[in-house]
């Protein structure tokens, strides 16, 4: 961060001195403007290397640790999925079989989940990967 601000207030600076000098030696308006702009923008690319080169070692730095913060967000997201999905599951089966249990003590058939689907108008969930 303490690069990229060293920088972008040497470049500040330079446009200002050269904005300076140009409007000293007689330019007004928009043509003092641009001139200032293309002088300071010379020599910043020449003054300015080592800042600049330093500035986007910081950036990249920065990046790629971001990265690796996203990486570890996603993974932390993936693993939550996961285990929402366990407990969703759990939570069927016990219902399941809380209505198997129900029917058997009332001499009832206990339905299959598929049958009780379809009568529901419903699919039955599906283990993943099976095909239907």
């Amino acid at each position: 961060m303490r690069s990229w601000l060293t920088y972008t207030a040497a470049r500040v600076a330079l446009f200002a001195g050269a904005f300076g000098v140009v409007y000293l030696f007689g330019a007004r308006s928009w043509i003092a403007l641009i001139l200032a702009w293309v002088i300071s923008g010379l020599a910043s690319y020449v003054l300015l290397s080592k800042w600049r080169d330093q500035m986007s070692a910081s950036v990249v730095d920065w990046s790629n640790k971001r990265e690796k913060q996203d990486k570890a967000v996603g993974s932390r997201l993936v693993g939550g999925a996961a285990r929402e999905d366990e407990i969703q599951d759990e939570l069927l089966r016990a219902q399941e079989a809380e209505a198997a249990a129900g029917a058997e003590k009332n001499g009832e058939k206990a339905e299959e989940p598929a049958e009780s689907a379809e009568r529901a108008g419903t699919e039955a969930p599906r283990a993943e990967g099976t095909k239907k």
